[in-house]
């Protein structure tokens, strides 16, 4: 086709854009009534608000067994951390459960702590088996002075301690050493059996 071809065409297309659209009046009130009951755009919410929103949610048995369970492990694997490495507690934490009269450990074993310290003003003991509490077990010194010496009763195990020599800890030089406690002081170790110690 040439362009002489096209211009009428042109030219009706153009005419019929410009032509005014009539329309009934009827019409126009349904169409707008139409646009008025739609509902107006709402505000997408923001992600805090998405999730903070309150939602509902339906739990079987089975399901509520499975999450009563795994918050069980998860309390026994938190115990776990809160024990120390002998399997006591820290101090100042009291046990949550009952424990049974025959689990009691047993003290009928006394055990005679013994540190050579001539010049030393003060010794003490201290353990896992009195809370590491420097105040609680104090060595007496023998007579002759060089000597410190205290007896215990401990219950059948494995203990850690050390010495408190005026303030500063040492490990027991006749006793096996115990890895670092993490605080920077080398243990010693005793063997208990019952009736004898190690």
């Amino acid at each position: 086709m040439i362009d002489s071809e096209l211009d009428p065409y042109v030219e009706w297309i153009a005419r019929e854009a410009r032509r005014p659209v009539v329309t009934d009046q009827a019409a126009r009130d349904r169409i707008m009534a139409s646009v008025r009951a739609e509902p107006l755009p709402q505000r997408r919410p923001r992600l805090w608000e998405r999730v903070l929103e309150p939602r509902a949610f339906r739990l079987s048995p089975a399901g509520s067994a499975l999450i009563a369970a795994g918050l069980v492990g998860i309390g026994v694997l938190a115990g776990g951390f809160v024990h120390n490495r002998d399997g006591g507690l820290p101090v100042g934490l009291s046990p949550i459960a009952v424990v049974p009269q025959t689990q009691l450990p047993v003290s009928d074993t006394v055990v005679k702590f013994v540190f050579v310290a001539p010049q030393a003003g003060k010794v003490s003991v201290v353990g896992d088996f009195n809370g590491w509490d420097s105040t609680k077990t104090p060595l007496v010194r023998a007579p002759n002075g060089a000597v410190w010496t205290v007896e215990l009763p401990l219950s059948a195990g494995r203990h850690l301690y050390s010495f408190v020599v005026d303030g500063s800890w040492s490990a027991d030089p006749s006793a096996p050493l115990a890895p670092d406690d993490g605080f920077g002081h080398a243990n010693s170790v005793k063997l208990v059996r019952r009736g004898s110690a190690l």
